[in-house]
């Protein structure tokens, strides 16, 4: 029967894209296993992040809807000769759910608007985001440093922290930290997002207010996943202490057909085991867009062959004039079972 994916989200068939996304707030935020420690939440909490994926996703969902997930997972054939594109869950819903909130923690998320990313309301706190009033949280102690992991390099970004004249100088906020998801199209691009953040900021008469402020992030083509962008005394401000550093982390988003090997992209096309044994003709996507076609008609194709397309891959950090890799690997797929008369044709057919 296939899971139904509408059910799971709790709305009807012809829900819109603003129904989808409600939905997908209010029960990733109900179930998230940091916050839900009930059994079963974090099963739950995955399903409904592949419901969302899913339903998020306009070509997805009509093939959804036509030929229900068993359609959707097992591949639809697509006409042509390159066989039938699948869709695969990267089985990582904190990774849904940060790209959605920013975070992956229920508990300190930003606001990010504009930008290639389109227009997405998150918010930064310490406490429970509340959905009403996004705006209404300050920059609480999110995940603070030392970082996580995947560090590459750092850009600094001077901030407008309080100097008082003749005053000594205070030990420093640890600092704020802050997973930013960006796509593997927008890393071979570049990109420029912007982040609104809120925090207290002092006053002539010494006393501190709420004021927001917008951090512009410029990713620049084939940034690795890691690297940091640091906006030095952009946190609370107060008396007798130093804020804290804001610091961006970039992180991959995760992509349906595409995973990132350094500068190279990685990506697996299903044959069957007849296509592998016989040769076939595959179109391969990339991730800029267009297929190429590759001719296997001559060759065997075995599980741990690869082949690589230059140039299709992302541009070297160092050097964004050049380009990594399209690694392309094969998923073969065996039949479950064989009659007898085809198990007779193989075994006088095939080679010891």
């Amino acid at each position: 029967m296939g899971k139904d994916y509408y059910k799971i989200l709790g709305i009807n068939k012809g829900a819109n894209d603003d129904e989808i996304k409600k939905a997908y707030r209010k029960l990733a935020l109900k179930y998230h296993p940091d916050k839900n420690k009930s059994a079963g939440a974090e099963e739950k909490f995955k399903e409904i992040a592949e419901a969302y994926e899913v339903l998020s996703d306009a070509k997805k969902r009509e093939v959804y809807d036509k030929f229900g997930e068993e359609g959707l997972k097992g591949g639809v054939p697509s006409g042509g000769g390159g066989g039938a594109e699948t869709y695969t869950f990267h089985g990582d819903p904190r990774a849904t759910f940060a790209q959605f909130f920013g975070s992956s923690s229920p508990f300190a998320t930003f606001f990010e608007f504009g930008g290639p990313g389109g227009n997405r309301t998150f918010t930064f706190s310490n406490e429970d985001i509340n959905m009403e009033d996004p705006f209404d949280l300050g920059i609480g102690p999110a995940r603070q440093g030392p970082g996580g992991a995947f560090r590459s390099h750092s850009f600094n970004f001077a901030g407008a922290g309080p100097r008082g004249s003749g005053q000594k100088e205070h030990a420093q906020d640890p600092p704020i930290e802050h997973d930013l998801f960006v796509s593997l199209e927008d890393i071979a691009r570049g990109c420029t997002k912007k982040m609104k953040i809120s925090r207290r900021v002092i006053q002539p008469d010494g006393t501190t207010k709420k004021e927001d402020k917008v951090l512009t992030i410029n990713v620049k083509p084939g940034w690795k996943a890691g690297t940091k962008i640091t906006f030095q005394k952009e946190g609370d401000q107060g008396r007798g202490k130093v804020p804290a550093d804001i610091v961006f982390i970039i992180r991959d988003k995760p992509h349906p057909l595409f995973r990132r090997d350094g500068s190279d992209i990685k990506y697996s096309h299903k044959l069957s085991l007849k296509q592998a044994l016989c040769g076939t003709i595959i179109d391969v996507p990339t991730l800029f867009g267009e297929k190429i076609t590759l001719n296997l008609t001559g060759e065997i194709i075995k599980p741990n062959m690869v082949k690589r397309i230059q140039g299709q891959g992302l541009p070297l950090p160092k050097e964004p004039s050049r380009k990594g890799d399209l690694v392309v690997s094969f998923d073969i797929k065996f039949p479950d079972k064989l009659s007898q008369s085809v198990k007779d044709i193989l075994y006088d057919t095939l080679p010891n």
